[in-house]
């Protein structure tokens, strides 16, 4: 569109970068062509899709590196980039959360399923790149092999310390990897049996890179963290330590850096526990998932919600009015899902003949905080 052939991109590159316009501003905007938003929806009755609208190209004073899309799903629950995967069961499991969020956006995990399962996928996500592993999964040395594999089947990872108590904050004795127990037939040795005693570990308050040299001198996968008393008090990853330096934009909580995760519920009785147990697993966000957000039971559950979590931020709706946006605002949601289909698989409009169009539905005097587009 600005002419440019791949060489001249290539070329931009290398040039210094400019963040002022070329042309002073009654020289960059005396002719005005097409028409601005206010002009276009300032009281315009007419619904309008994108299939309605072109943007006009402008003047190009800044390199595409340039442009931040940091923005926010909720108040509080960022992103580094803008989009957020559906909480439906053939889109958002922990596979593609843990993906969005590696990528800076924000999986929402769905709820058809059991309240065991949907944590369970949860949890998946809030461990996969942890830095320093607060609760890592560990097991005495009275467990045996068949209980070690369990954990590699359930959560995907192997390089399991044994502590004499099986738990966290007792003496480290050992730790059991693939090459301790991949040729053991009888799964249900020992593991004090099998177990690797010779372990290379790090003192409780070092840094992550100080972490990464121990891990690149010693050529292990696991790194230990002890404390005085050589009591396990945390674990460190080397495939962790690679994820944060192959995706730097991934989107991690601020305090722990494990990648942010949200899942859905209803606004039954019963999500009320569904709820309790995605809060054991630290979900940053909640979903209010409904076609129809402006309801008496969903303002009940957001009110609800932040009554028994105030910390925990919810999205609610889907809304496509300012009124519907207000109401859900007034009772606590921290964001706002936009839009009601029609789509291909969000038929409401189809079967409802109730909606609007998604264009003018996002002006909403600034209430928009996520749209989300079928």
């Amino acid at each position: 569109m600005n002419g440019h052939t791949p060489a001249d991109g290539d070329l931009a590159k290398t040039q210094t970068k400019f963040s002022m316009p070329a042309f002073p501003e009654k020289e960059l905007y005396k002719h005005i062509d097409g028409a601005n938003a206010l002009e276009v929806f300032d009281c315009d009755p007419i619904g309008r899709s994108y299939a309605d609208f072109i943007l006009l190209p402008g003047h190009i004073y800044f390199a595409a590196d340039d442009v931040c899309l940091d923005s926010r799903a909720t108040k509080n629950v960022p992103l580094r980039t803008p989009m957020i995967s559906s909480p439906m069961d053939t889109v958002t499991e922990s596979l593609m959360a843990r993906n969005m969020a590696l990528q800076g956006g924000l999986g929402i995990i769905h709820y058809n399923n059991t309240m065991e399962e949907q944590r369970r996928e949860v949890d998946k996500v809030k461990r996969f790149e942890n830095g320093f592993i607060t609760d890592p999964k560990t097991l005495s040395p009275e467990h045996t092999i068949a209980d070690a594999l369990a954990i590699k089947e359930r959560y995907g990872f192997s390089g399991i310390p044994i502590t004499l108590s099986g738990g966290m904050c007792s003496k480290l004795v050992g730790i059991v990897t693939n090459r301790d127990i991949e040729f053991i037939r009888n799964k249900n040795t020992p593991l004090a049996d099998v177990m690797t005693k010779e372990i290379e570990t790090a003192m409780e308050g070092c840094t992550l890179g100080q972490a990464y040299e121990i891990l690149k001198i010693s050529k292990k996968g696991k790194l230990p963290i002890v404390n005085a008393n050589y009591e396990l008090v945390g674990l460190v990853a080397r495939n962790d330590i690679k994820k944060n330096l192959e995706f730097p934009n991934a989107n991690v909580h601020a305090g722990d850096k494990k990648l942010l995760c949200g899942a859905a519920i209803g606004t039954r009785k019963e999500d009320r526990d569904r709820l309790d147990e995605l809060t054991k697993v630290n979900v940053d966000v909640v979903v209010l998932d409904s076609s129809q957000g402006d309801s008496l039971y969903q303002i009940e559950m957001i009110r609800y919600i932040k009554t028994k979590y105030p910390q925990l931020d919810v999205l609610a709706g889907n809304v496509v009015t300012q009124n519907q946006a207000y109401h859900l605002i007034k009772s606590g949601a921290d964001g706002l899902r936009v839009g009601m289909g029609s789509g291909s698989i969000c038929t409401t409009q189809e079967v409802m003949a109730c909606g609007r169009p998604q264009v003018s539905t996002q002006n909403m005097k600034r209430h928009v905080i996520v749209a989300e587009i079928f």
